[in-house]
């Protein structure tokens, strides 16, 4: 982060002697001089440190003097035991650099790898700590003599830049046919070429493969549809500035800082009207939201400079696999997706896909933290901070790691979803690679209880190979306590969790549930009425099944049947195979997801039925209300039942209250019946969702005097429902926690599963429902 020049510097301004260095517990300086002097350094220390270093601790104690020393020098870095520094995340391209890969007369002009200390690939490019070049992906590129005099030079910008290079000396990037060969072309121009022909391009950036196209061109945004097999999800884009990114999604003030930070994610924001007119309509079908970002590497910046001022840009992998990485596996997968690959020499270590954040309720939320954010580590307090060395395995779904070390987390970057051998190998060599900076070995791993996921059989693999113990940890637990953790909360505490699936204590799949507990364990105190998945994850995939079960339990079978024919234009015989899956039990498990009730009427209205991507039916329920909100309309809620559960629905341990929105599904029905637009009743349905929690979280609140609420899991990405249930909620009262700096879906589960295992291990104890 240049705090060793920083240092230099200062030092050498104030005539003090010594030397600073890296070494596993931090930067250690060793200065001399008169008190006055060291007191001024002291003091310049904290208030002129480079603006994207940060200083976590200052330890100050006397040592011997040098004699004769006068002179303060940088010298190597140091490495031993007790490791206590990470490298920083990666950090997009700064003023300065961006000035010289456009200045005809700087010999980095046009260089797609141009950096100094203030920006460029720091996580994806090391190997090992400390983070000196031998260690990193440059090791093969020796410097020039010029880079090499910057590089020495603690007065200049580049001074110890590890990526330092130029065109003399660095890496090269070249374009290729799908097959592999080198096009003696221009990279740059046949890009270029190619784009304007409507072509896909496979390029390999900072942190893995992108798949790239021209956003305006829907012709070419379509076929990249068919080739990758991805009808509806919808795909991000770069634009070439910032004026260029609010000519199409709406953005404040605050979505712009994100835009142009040194984090550089993808921003989510509302289409203007320009982007719904001149960018092709398949981008995000059937959203009003559109993904965004600005090129944050030299490579994107040279791309974008010229030709079309926004690109699809979209992670480059085969459906459920991880993110393409290496030259020789993106054309091995992705040869039948692009038309041709952009490719460069310079090793990616670590994968890093783009990170995404929303503004939320008045706050950033990330929705999905990689690139840019990780390795960061999160500060813990309390008793979260206190303990062993700990993993948290993460997710099926969305899976993120988080090793525990002292009173800091470290949250792993995005893996994705574990459906592979592919992602477990990607889940390891990520892990092994944190490790291995870290210098951490666990001594507990935290996993999800559910017996039949991959990553707690992934977890409990690598627990046995480094001899540390295992704590199997409930979903719905652990999404609690990673939001308590995150806000340096002990417990316990009053939190609503709702998403779409989690095996419950009780053997079912849970999904919209209200615990109070801590780290130490849960009481469950309420959740949705059971219901049926018929055809099991079946149902995940087509969400008119789980409109027809909600059907059945709201109006009984026989009307439940004419409705779903009416609605659904369902015919006898497929409602006769699914009432032969509920009746033989066999592959309908009961489930209690506010997941599933959301598909289920997203389906009801004629918004989605079936899902081509995970949550699709609940996003497009979630923008259809907005529209009718922005539009004015004023939602109301419907009625709704608080029920005592009695345990004969299967509420298991602990179950005290359900939410019945049977009355609320019977009048949507009839609203729907007579002609009510499908976005009001959204409306309407967010509206009573909001109400219910709100009800129900505030006679829990009174009752256990307490007066702030949690609210997480996949669902509280739903901006309209987490707003109007923040304010039912603060208008009783009640505040609200939820998380911003962890992903509030399945992303952020690493962190609580650690948490939750470092107690219990701490405790003793394996339970946790009480």
């Amino acid at each position: 982060m240049g705090f060793r020049p920083f240092v230099y510097r200062l030092a050498t301004r104030l005539g003090l002697g010594g030397r600073v260095y890296n070494a596993d517990a931090g930067v250690v300086v060793e200065l001399q001089g008169p008190p006055e002097a060291l007191a001024a350094f002291e003091a310049g220390l904290q208030k002129e440190a480079p603006p994207l270093a940060r200083i976590r601790s200052l330890r100050r104690e006397r040592v011997a003097t040098v004699e004769g020393e006068a002179s303060f020098r940088i010298v190597e870095s140091q490495r031993g035991a007790g490791r206590q520094v990470i490298v920083p995340p990666d950090l997009a391209t700064c003023a300065d650099c961006r000035r010289e890969i456009f200045d005809p007369g700087d010999r980095h002009y046009r260089y797609p790898f141009t950096n100094c200390t203030n920006c460029g690939p720091r996580y994806t490019i090391v190997r090992d700590l400390p983070y000196d070049r031998p260690l990193t992906a440059m090791a093969e590129f020796a410097m020039c003599p010029e880079c090499a005099r910057e590089y020495h030079d603690p007065a200049d910008r580049r001074f110890d830049a590890q990526p330092v290079a130029c065109p003399a000396c660095g890496p090269e990037v070249w374009l290729a046919t799908p097959e592999g060969r080198r096009l003696e072309e221009d990279w740059l121009d046949g890009f270029r070429e190619a784009i304007a022909r409507g072509e896909v391009v496979a390029l390999k950036g900072l942190g893995g493969f992108h798949l790239a196209c021209d956003a305006r061109n829907e012709e070419a945004v379509a076929r990249l549809r068919r080739r990758k097999h991805r009808p509806a999800k919808p795909f991000a884009v770069m634009a070439r500035d910032l004026a260029t990114a609010r000519r199409y999604v709406e953005l404040d003030a605050d979505g712009e800082a994100l835009l142009t930070s040194p984090e550089a994610p993808i921003v989510l924001g509302r289409k203007t009207e320009a982007a719904r007119r001149d960018l092709a309509p398949s981008l995000a079908p059937g959203l009003e939201t559109l993904g965004v970002m600005l090129p944050y590497t030299p490579l994107h910046l040279l791309l974008l400079a010229e030709g079309p001022e926004v690109l699809v840009m979209t992670s480059g992998n085969l459906s459920g696999l991880p993110l393409e990485f290496e030259n020789e596996g993106a054309l091995e997968r992705l040869s039948g997706f692009a038309d041709r690959f952009l490719l460069h020499n310079r090793a990616i270590v670590n994968r890093a896909d783009d990170s995404v954040v929303r503004r939320v309720a008045g706050r950033t939320q990330i929705q999905r933290r990689s690139r840019g954010y990780v390795p960061r580590p999160l500060p813990l307090r309390g008793a979260a901070a206190e303990g062993p060395a700990a993993l948290g395995a993460g997710g099926e779904m969305k899976n993120a790691f988080c090793l525990l070390r002292g009173a800091e987390a470290y949250a792993g970057p995005h893996v994705g979803e574990m459906e592979s051998l592919e992602a477990e190998e990607a889940w390891r060599l990520a892990l092994d690679r944190f490790q291995r900076l870290l210098s951490l070995r666990p001594e507990v791993v935290g996993v999800d209880a559910h017996p039949g996921y991959r990553i707690s059989r992934l977890g409990r693999e690598f627990a046995r190979e480094q001899g540390a113990g295992v704590v199997p940890v409930q979903h719905h637990h652990a999404h609690l306590v990673a939001a308590l953790a995150e806000a340096g909360l002990e417990g316990p505490a009053l939190g609503a969790v709702m998403d779409g699936t989690g095996y419950g204590t009780d053997g079912r799949i849970w999904g919209w549930e209200v615990l109070w507990g801590d780290a130490s364990g849960f009481e469950r105190l309420g959740h949705l009425r059971y219901v049926p998945m018929p055809g099991g994850e079946a149902a995940v995939r087509e969400p008119w099944r789980m409109a027809v079960s909600h059907l059945w339990d709201a109006f009984g079978p026989d009307r439940g049947d004419r409705l779903a024919r009416r609605l659904l234009d369902l015919s006898g015989a497929q409602l006769e195979a699914l009432q032969a899956l509920v009746r033989s039990g066999l592959n309908a498990p009961l489930t209690s997801s506010a997941g599933r009730l959301f598909d289920a009427v997203s389906a009801l209205l004629g918004l989605a039925r079936v899902n081509t991507y995970e949550g699709q039916a609940a996003i497009e329920l979630g923008e259809a209300a907005e529209r009718a909100v922005r539009g004015g309309y004023r939602p109301r809620s419907y009625p709704f039942a608080l029920e005592p559960g009695d345990g004969r629905d299967g509420d298991g341990e602990g179950g005290r209250l359900r939410f019945d929105l049977r009355p609320a599904l019977r009048e949507l029905v009839q609203r729907r019946l007579e002609g009510a637009p499908a976005e009001r009743l959204a409306a309407d349905f967010h509206e009573t969702v909001a109400a219910a929690l709100a009800e129900a979280l505030g006679r829990w609140a009174e009752a256990r005097g307490v007066d702030r609420v949690v609210l997480t899991g996949g669902t509280m990405q739903n901006p309209l429902l987490l707003e109007r249930a923040e304010q039912l909620l603060r208008g009783r009262g009640i505040g609200v926690v939820t998380p911003v700096q962890l992903p509030p879906n399945d992303g952020g589960l690493g962190l609580g599963q650690a948490v939750i295992a470092r107690r219990r291990w701490v405790q003793g104890v394996s339970g946790g429902t009480r």
